[in-house]
């Protein structure tokens, strides 16, 4: 292994399978920052129903790569790919080292293998017409433009799909084919986390969501935002909108929040396995085997 080139340690796995937890303990012992991956945490005001980090949790370790845009003013994959590399680099001038840790898989992979986003700014007008064709009639357009694409993307992930949308609009090209790979300067260590008992853990982390006050988050963002706000589709806050309208209770949105988070748990399980190799740490101790191997990266 060249242990010449620094060490960027990457904490992931699918929602609910105790990254934070585990990030803040090992970010602790390395006496390092956490750089926050994950695509909605990036987003202010957005903090109950994306599981953010709470004030106790920032109080003990320094987080970077949230909160660095209102949820009105969507961020680009290559907008935050360029303002976590610098982050990272920086982490490593101070520290030797950087610490990853999240769940959103396109935006690790770009990371950590050197995926290069085409660089087109959001377009205001294509997607004032994409709200008003509606999602299903958008992914179709998709679906006929660039069916690689489509067929990487969820048929109700309106972000993605408008996303997909404003690369062919704004290049002619589709974004599939614009998609290149720079291998980073660092060595990369990945570990994971997939727990025997997340189904019960989605549900678990579902209830405390609501009960900590997901609808009146929710609340907030619409008065601010709209209810349009494509923001508003995450999961949970979709739930949350319908018992705001009294479409339904909250017991249903819980259910429905749950099976939503479960489907995710299983797309996220299923593009880690396929598009990365981490170490998958045991259920038993995760914080020891993981300083072990750690520790084995930075040859110590």
């Amino acid at each position: 292994m060249d242990y010449s080139k620094p060490l960027v340690i990457v904490l992931l796995g699918p929602t609910a399978s105790g990254k934070t937890s585990l990030g803040i303990e090992l970010a602790k012992t390395l006496d390092v920052a956490i750089q926050n991956i994950d695509s909605r945490q990036v987003y202010e005001g957005m903090n109950i129903g994306t599981a953010k980090p709470n004030e106790d949790q920032l109080n003990k370790v320094v987080h970077f790569l949230i909160n660095l845009r209102l949820p009105n003013q969507p961020i680009t994959l290559h907008e935050f790919h360029k303002i976590a590399k610098k982050n990272i680099e920086e982490s490593i001038l101070a520290k030797g080292k950087a610490f990853l840790v999240g769940g959103s898989g396109l935006y690790i992979k770009a990371i950590t293998q050197g995926l290069l986003p085409p660089a087109v700014p959001p377009q205001k007008q294509l997607r004032t017409q994409l709200e008003e064709l509606g999602q299903e009639a958008s992914y179709s357009i998709l679906g006929a433009a660039d069916p690689i694409a489509a067929s990487k993307i969820s048929s109700n992930d309106k972000i993605r799909t408008q996303r997909a949308l404003e690369v062919i609009y704004a290049t002619g090209n589709p974004i599939s084919s614009q998609q290149k790979f720079k291998k980073p300067p660092w060595r990369i260590l990945e570990l994971g986390l997939d727990p025997h008992n997340l189904r019960q853990r989605i549900i678990n982390r579902t209830i405390n969501l609501y009960e900590n006050g997901l609808i009146d988050e929710t609340k907030v963002l619409i008065q601010r935002y709209g209810v349009n706000l494509p923001m508003l589709q995450t999961i949970g806050y979709k739930e949350a909108i319908d018992v705001i309208n009294g479409n339904s209770n909250q017991e249903e949105a819980i259910a429905i929040t749950t099976m939503r988070t479960q489907q995710l748990a299983k797309r996220q399980r299923t593009w880690f396995r396929n598009q990365h190799d981490p170490f998958w740490l045991k259920d038993e101790e995760p914080l020891r085997e993981a300083l072990s191997l750690i520790k084995s990266g930075l040859g110590l």
